[in-house]
């Protein structure tokens, strides 16, 4: 190995306090604030999930005008009409285009999870994010090998993606 692919490591990082964790803390507390953010993580993946659904269920809607403006050119006007009466721009659920479910989700639980997380971490470790991560970081990384620095280093990206 070479001493370019050893790195130093920062003596007293800005980045790394902000993931430390704050003096008293009991390991409990960071293993349930860590279970905590594990939980708004799938919570986000469930709201981006919805977007998706959102943007394929109004791409699916656009498209099925487009279907029956093209029945209707070939000649099966009553299909067509009924297709255009019972399905394009019905609701998915009752009463709600997804728009709408996408903002309810919002608002009624995806930022009340977030608020919650927030208050959480602001309470019991100053507002300080991924303490728990961050110590399992440090437990696994290889301390002196260029890609397993605690943080980033001021001299740019370190090349193949690492």
């Amino acid at each position: 190995m070479t001493h370019a692919d050893r790195a130093e490591e920062p003596e007293n990082s800005e980045q790394l306090a902000k993931h430390q964790r704050p003096d008293g803390v009991a390991d409990a507390t960071i293993e349930a604030l860590g279970k905590l953010s594990e939980a708004l993580e799938a919570a986000e993946v469930c709201r981006g999930h919805l977007y998706a659904f959102h943007r394929r269920s109004g791409t699916a809607d656009l498209t099925l005008g487009e279907a029956v403006e093209l029945l209707r050119k070939a000649g099966h006007d009553e299909l067509a009409e009924r297709i255009d009466t019972e399905l394009v721009g019905r609701n998915v659920l009752q009463g709600r285009w997804t728009f709408q479910i996408v903002e309810e989700y919002d608002d009624e639980y995806w930022s009340k999870f977030r608020d919650l997380e927030r208050e959480a971490r602001e309470q019991l470790v100053g507002g300080r994010r991924h303490i728990y991560e961050a110590e399992m970081k440090e437990r696994e990384r290889t301390r002196g090998e260029r890609r397993h620095t605690a943080v980033p280093d001021d001299s740019g990206p370190q090349g193949d993606g690492g």
